[in-house]
């Protein structure tokens, strides 16, 4: 087995043909890996992933080979998986207003170029879901931007533009109906897709609270910031110190490492109806 990559919070490792995708309980915010870990949230986040795979397989193929046949000590935060060749695209579906995307309205009056009514204002909903893509940058090399749908046929072409927005869309659109079925609102998520054999694969990880905004249906109130059940909660809580934003970053307090693994497993336990073990 060998290790292919080290990211902020996942491990890649080649095994053969395939690959073993391992989530650590390493979190980052602003790119920057925190030397706090967050107890049990790379299995959260695989558990979640996986179950959501199950829920949405009828609209898109993904990556997963098989959950149980990984070395022991990664059992329940590793997933082995079929080789992708990723699209360099960040696909992002938003049907709320919020983070980057409240930002660049309330500069445009749009989102990745596509116009939104005026009046709008934080954790509004949105006439309809939207497709808001961005650069894929890798590690080191700055951070992710907004781009139009325009960029992105400039850069996979038309035929697959038009898949990669139809595939996002589903996905958001089929996720917020299971998770308001559940007492959940997903504000935005980011997609990842990638192809085998010529066709288009959900790749990485899915509607998890590091890839998505999840809110509590029954607190929503438009107008101000939201109870995050995700990883804003601890931007929420750098914002409020003196960190700069590059590395080192501040090491977390324990009552927000409790906090932030609550939400994990809020997050969880809402969607699944399960309890978290």
């Amino acid at each position: 087995m060998e290790l292919l990559h080290s990211g902020k919070v996942r491990d890649v490792y080649a095994d053969g043909d395939d690959i073993l995708l391992v989530a650590s309980d390493r979190v980052s915010i602003y790119d920057v890996v925190l030397p706090t870990a967050i107890p049990d949230k790379g299995k959260i986040l695989t558990q979640l992933s996986l179950w959501w795979f199950d829920q949405l397989a009828d609209l898109v193929p993904n990556h997963v080979i098989s959950a149980t046949d990984v070395p022991a000590e990664w059992a329940g935060r590793a997933v082995r998986c079929q080789r992708l060749d990723m699209v360099m695209v960040e696909c992002i579906a938003r049907g709320y207003l919020a983070g980057s995307g409240l930002k660049e309205y309330e500069k445009t009056g749009a989102v990745s170029g596509v116009p939104l009514p005026p009046g709008l204002i934080e954790g509004s909903q949105l006439p309809e879901p939207i497709f808001t893509p961005t650069t894929k940058v890798a590690p080191g090399e700055g951070h992710d931007e907004s781009i139009t749908y325009a960029d992105v046929e400039r850069a996979v072409g038309a035929d697959v533009a038009v898949e990669l927005r139809r595939i996002t869309l589903e996905i958001y659109r089929r996720g917020s109906e299971i998770a308001a079925r559940n007492g959940s609102l997903i504000a935005d998520t980011k997609i990842e897709l990638g192809f085998a054999n010529g066709r288009l694969m959900l790749g990485d990880e899915l509607l998890t609270p590091d890839s998505s905004r999840f809110w509590a249906a029954d607190e929503w109130q438009p107008g101000g910031t939201q109870r995050y059940l995700d990883k804003q909660f601890l931007r929420d809580w750098s914002a409020q110190s003196d960190w700069d934003r590059t590395a080192p970053g501040p090491e977390i307090p324990d009552d927000v490492v409790d906090a932030t693994r609550s939400r994990y497993v809020e997050v969880y336990e809402r969607l699944t109806g399960n309890r978290w073990r």
